[in-house]
């Protein structure tokens, strides 16, 4: 007689978190990228585009931070300290809140609450400009305007290579 077949049983709860993180992610990553043509030697910038009134800066751009020697290309240099706005979702630091003025900026969906945190160069503690209350987004995606810095931090989730003044948050939109 022949073996039944086992079934892999997964918990839909487990499946669906999956599924949640996933769709989270892609929003973020996989969204229209802006080229440019550099007018000084005619070559394409792909990570960081100009917006009306910020520099758009993308996950990829904050990776190419080596958080181990603090080395960063150039086009993460060259964004450093200015208006930025980076798309993403918040981790609350205060546990239960509906508004924070200070929080994390992860790049998918759970990262540091059900998961492992990513690495440093891929978390952004963001503390709202005159201590600014905001409404926190849990599963949407949103846009945070304001100066980011290089700077290292530690909080309960672990080390952070990113500070960034808040200004104000909008909705992500493709």
């Amino acid at each position: 007689m022949p073996k039944p077949r086992r079934r892999l049983r997964i918990p839909w709860t487990h499946l669906q978190l999956a599924l949640v993180i996933m769709g989270g992610w892609l929003a973020v990553t996989s969204g229209p990228r802006s080229l440019l043509a550099d007018p000084s030697d005619g070559t394409w910038i792909r990570a960081a585009s100009v917006s009306r009134d910020s520099i758009e800066v993308d996950w990829q751009l904050l990776a190419s931070l080596d958080y181990r020697t603090g080395e960063m290309s150039e086009e993460l240099e060259s964004v450093a300290g200015q208006g930025v706005k980076v798309p993403g979702f918040m981790v609350p630091l205060e546990d239960w809140a509906g508004e924070v003025s200070e929080f994390l900026l992860v790049p998918y969906v759970g990262a540091c609450v059900h998961t492992p945190p990513p690495p440093p160069n891929q978390l952004v503690y963001v503390k709202m400009e005159n201590d600014q209350r905001v409404p926190v987004s849990f599963w949407d995606p949103v846009w945070i305007h304001g100066i980011l810095t290089v700077e290292k931090t530690t909080n309960l989730y672990g080390s952070v290579s990113f500070k960034m003044d808040g200004t104000s948050i909008t909705p992500y939109e493709w």
